[in-house]
């Protein structure tokens, strides 16, 4: 199992990059040696009445200078906070948590919408293969310079006002795209179409669930989903999304 500390996290430069979307880097001096792709941290308000910690993905990671970036929107009174903090300030971080996207060096789209975008950046990173980059958004869109810099990136809007009107698969139909691995995270409704998707062309698919997290460390089963094999802790066919996941293969889970 991948160790995990907890750390007073300085903050290096905070600035909104899109509406109510908020970018963060902080310095720290593990977390960000040991993170991969796909994983998160647990991140703790300075306000003593929220004591549970906010979990944000890791978007991405400069290790030598053991520092991480996250990404994260403004989406309650915790993350509210977070936004209004500035560089030099500290705060208490948990992480590296989950268990992160597994390396393959395969043709892969990398599938992401929403706030579920950031974690895909450092996975594109660390890919060495064909990578084609697939975003979905509902209107502003944010960190598509960084994407553009990894690989071929193709963007979706709903309101059509950039790339192709529609969803993520839409794109990937309109510009005849194929690949032999799925990297997918973002709201519920996508990655179901998304698994539909994989089942249906034979793709190899992993898929990073959003969930509400209390704990982030598997003993609250705050997070749990549904999942074909019975989990070893709870002895029923559930997993953890923050212990076993926040990453699984798409056809362990059930949604």
């Amino acid at each position: 199992m991948a160790e995990k500390f907890k750390e007073q996290a300085v903050i290096i430069r905070q600035e909104e990059i899109s509406y109510g979307v908020y970018s963060m880097w902080l310095k720290t001096e593990q977390i960000a040696r040991q993170a991969k792709p796909g994983q998160f941290v647990s991140v703790y308000c300075h306000e003593g009445s929220r004591l549970l910690p906010r979990p944000i993905s890791i978007c991405e990671i400069d290790r030598a200078d053991r520092s991480f970036r996250i990404v994260y929107r403004v989406a309650g009174k915790g993350t509210e906070e977070l936004s209004q903090m500035r560089t030099g300030r500290s705060l208490d971080v948990v992480g590296p948590l989950g268990n992160g996207f597994p390396i393959k060096e395969k043709k892969a789209f990398l599938i992401g919408g929403g706030i579920g975008i950031p974690p895909l950046l450092q996975l594109a990173k660390e890919l060495n293969c064909e990578k084609q980059l697939v975003l979905g958004y509902r209107d502003s869109l944010f960190l598509q310079e960084e994407f553009k810099k990894q690989g071929k990136l193709y963007v979706a809007t709903e309101d059509g006002s950039y790339g192709t009107d529609g969803n993520v698969l839409d794109a990937i139909r309109e510009n005849g795209l194929d690949a032999e691995i799925i990297y997918a995270c973002g709201p519920m409704p996508m990655l179901r179409a998304v698994k539909e998707y994989a089942k249906k062309k034979q793709i190899e698919c992993w898929i990073s669930l959003e969930e509400r997290m209390a704990c982030g460390i598997g003993a609250c089963l705050g997070c749990v989903c549904k999942s074909k094999e019975k989990d070893s802790h709870t002895k029923v066919n559930s997993k953890r999304v923050c212990k076993e996941g926040p990453v699984f293969r798409a056809e362990e889970v059930e949604f």
